[in-house]
């Protein structure tokens, strides 16, 4: 089945800000590549992209609990954009440097405009958590069970509970002359408590307010002593509401409202820094801190109060978020810990092992004998586990050098480094300290490596080091071999569980050359060398991707192009594929987030088509293919079709050049092609119809379809 032959359906985002048709220029005259009407604005591209994942909370073909999952995503995600790119463009306005990209939106436009479309898509979140899930785990006899509705006996209980493990931790703080508005932390949840009456030193306050403590669990289980049968769940919000009394005894409260204030949590470095990490450190405390950018309340808040904190935050009305509900939704995906209900989740699967791999002792062995290619997390993460053990073990490896963008302290994979090196081994870690979210984890998991006789670098100030690779140096019957991994994801087994990501293991002398020369660049100091089988960014994988854009474009119809990539922002590379489409070329973008690229414009893009894949798994491969009349090329990538990936980060792609490799990297990207109700169909007016199957055709998950395949068991 192809993309052609599935039916599309429109969903309820079709009312949702989208650009206006493009006007078709006139037969013969030439389209503007640089026009403004051909490019989507990145930030309201994104937005999409969070809406599509909020959509699988009301698919019931997840199971009820992943459902609800998907509902805390959409939360976790909108968190990281506001904290982000609405941060930056608040910013770009204060300092007055304002930039207007491809698309033509200035920043105020953008705000106005994303305000208006995320007002509309967090109302149909609680919408779809009140009158949607919590419904339907009620049925399932999973309770959330509210004040209005506890029993005496569990009514005491919360009373326990409350003074023996919320009072002695919380610190209510009255507002007075001497006790001005609390610097709260981002994203904490706190409450605004109206008071009435005097305290003990006869002070008259109004107001107060009260941080609910991070260290405690914003859901907690009841037992079933006080409930009966079934899970019964009570919120930390409802019982601090409960007792908010205890709290200012003495005094009336007369109302108490949760809020939650969104700060800018990007970091801000110089690119002349002396010492990275300190400086690193220092802007870590800054971050919980920010200037405020969204400002969350619950709904039944006083117009009054609610005006007091936009003011207090420098916010306005624009940035004020009513909701009806938890001001904190994320905090839900803590139900999956609290039933045990297998049934309402996904079923589990064992990742598969390839044959190569299974029948030989030895990584070296499998390796030297044929490349390898696992598609994660179908096929287990474990070899490349095993590898690094091998490798540490193995009196033959002289030196290992890996890069370590995410990967978690305590992995498997970094104890197998500090193994190493405490046998001696010449090992260098590349660390990239600047990776979102994750700095200060990595600050911890280099000074493991440091005390463990690891050699730890910083990669390049101003250039993140983005790429996956670890070069084993082995002596082998008198010579040296290199042995690389090189990969679109990251280094850490949980991720490989949850992202869809390819790894690469293989022994050719030109790419092990090829890495070994990148690690010199990184490490040390001088011109980039010149590489053979690699793409490099920021020195040669921009042009190279460009250059092979534009090499199907000279094969005109007999062209073929499938790009898969998590985003798609890069102006040049936009345009390259707009010239290739016009020359006839037919073009698949299988991108699962942002998408600037306008598609299906007649004489612009007619040949472009854009589909995203949102399941079970986080799509995170990144796949370039060109027919290349005949004679195809494949690579695999840790970049993005982003400016900031393919000219301000360190990058790889490397080439899957073996048939049968090449061959299964096809059958994948043929899998996601035909895909009829898992994807989601870009339009040319920027809206997103979901796939289905038409009449009489069978469904097909593409993710469903790898599972079985890959893993016999789906």
């Amino acid at each position: 089945m192809t993309m052609e032959s599935a039916k599309t359906r429109a969903t309820a985002d079709a009312d949702q800000s989208v650009p206006a048709p493009v006007d078709v220029p006139p037969a013969g005259e030439e389209i503007n590549l640089d026009a403004s009407e051909n490019y989507f604005n990145r930030e309201l591209s994104q937005l999409q992209f969070n809406y599509r994942v909020l959509k699988q909370a009301m698919d019931p073909t997840h199971p009820l609990i992943n459902r609800l999952i998907f509902c805390c995503i959409f939360s976790s995600n909108m968190d990281e954009f506001f904290e982000i790119r609405v941060a930056g463009l608040r910013q770009q306005m204060k300092y007055g440097r304002e930039t207007i990209g491809a698309d033509g939106m200035l920043p105020e436009q953008a705000l106005a405009e994303i305000s208006r479309v995320a007002h509309e898509y967090i109302n149909e979140q609680y919408d779809i958590l009140n009158n949607v899930l919590i419904p339907e785990m009620e049925r399932e006899n999973i309770h959330f069970v509210r004040r209005r509705e506890w029993t005496p006996e569990q009514a005491e209980w919360v009373r326990n509970y409350f003074e023996e493990e919320i009072l002695p931790v919380v610190s209510p703080i009255g507002l007075d002359p001497s006790h001005p508005f609390p610097r709260l932390v981002n994203k904490s949840l706190n409450f605004i408590v109206e008071l009435d009456g005097k305290d003990a030193f006869g002070r008259e306050t109004g107001m107060a307010i009260v941080p609910a403590p991070r260290s405690l669990p914003r859901l907690v289980r009841l037992p079933d002593e006080v409930c009966g049968d079934g899970d019964n769940l009570v919120f930390l919000s409802s019982m601090i509401h409960a007792h908010a009394d205890e709290l200012f005894p003495g005094m009336e409260v007369k109302g108490c409202y949760q809020f939650r204030l969104t700060r800018n949590a990007d970091l801000e470095l110089e690119d002349d820094l002396e010492d990275l990490a300190s400086a690193l450190r220092g802007e870590l405390l800054s971050r919980r801190f920010g200037d405020g950018v969204r400002l969350e309340v619950a709904d039944n808040c006083p117009q009054e109060m609610m005006q007091f904190l936009l003011t207090e935050f420098g916010l306005t009305e624009r940035d004020l978020y009513q909701v009806h509900g938890p001001v904190n939704l994320t905090r839900l995906m803590a139900v999956s810990g609290l039933v045990d209900r297998p049934d309402l989740t996904y079923s589990g699967f064992s990742p598969s092992i390839p044959k190569q791999i299974r029948s030989r002792d030895s990584m070296f062995d499998a390796i030297r004998k044929r490349p390898i290619l696992l598609l994660h997390p179908y096929e287990n993460f474990s070899p490349v586990v095993d590898l690094l053990r091998q490798a540490a073990k193995d009196p033959h490896v002289l030196a290992i050098r890996q890069t370590l963008y995410r990967t978690g302290a305590e992995s498997e994979i970094v104890e197998a480094l500090a193994d190493a090196a405490r046998r001696g081994k010449e090992v260098t870690a590349v660390i990239e300290l600047r990776a979102r979210f994750s700095e200060a984890e990595n600050l911890e998991l280099a000074s493991r490596l440091q005390e463990a006789g690891v050699i730890v670098v910083y990669g390049v100030v101003g250039y993140k080091t983005h790429a996956k690779m670890i070069l084993i140096v082995r002596r082998e019957e008198g010579r040296l071999r290199r042995y690389v991994h090189l990969g679109t994801g990251n280094y850490h087994a949980g991720n490989a569980r949850l992202y869809t990501d390819y790894s690469f293991m293989t022994c050719d002398e030109s790419i092990g050359d090829d890495v070994n020369k990148l690690f010199q660049q990184l490490t040390g100091m001088g011109k980039a060398l010149k590489i053979k089988k690699l793409f490099h960014a920021p020195f040669t994988l921009h042009t190279r991707l460009l250059a092979l854009i534009e090499r199907e474009a000279e094969f005109g119809e007999n062209g073929r192009i499938i790009l898969k990539f998590n985003a798609l922002t890069e102006t040049q590379l936009i345009k390259a594929l707009y010239r290739a489409s016009q020359a006839g070329v037919q073009i698949d973008l299988i991108i699962r987030g942002i998408c600037c690229l306008r598609p299906q414009v007649p004489g612009l893009s007619d040949n472009i088509r854009v589909r995203s894949i949102i399941g079970r798994f986080l799509e995170h491969t990144r796949v370039y293919y060109f027919g290349n009349n005949g004679k195809t090329e494949v690579y695999c990538s840790s970049a993005d079709g982003m400016e900031r990936n393919l000219l301000s980060r360190v990058e790889t792609a490397f080439p899957i050049e073996d048939p049968s490799l090449v061959a299964r990297v096809k059958e994948d990207l043929d899998t996601y092609l035909a895909d009829n109700c898992q994807s989601w169909v870009l339009q040319s007016d920027g809206s997103y119809l979901q796939n289905q199957p038409a009449e009489g055709e069978e469904r097909l998950a593409s993710q469903l379809v790898l599972l079985d395949r890959l893993t016999g068991k789906p």
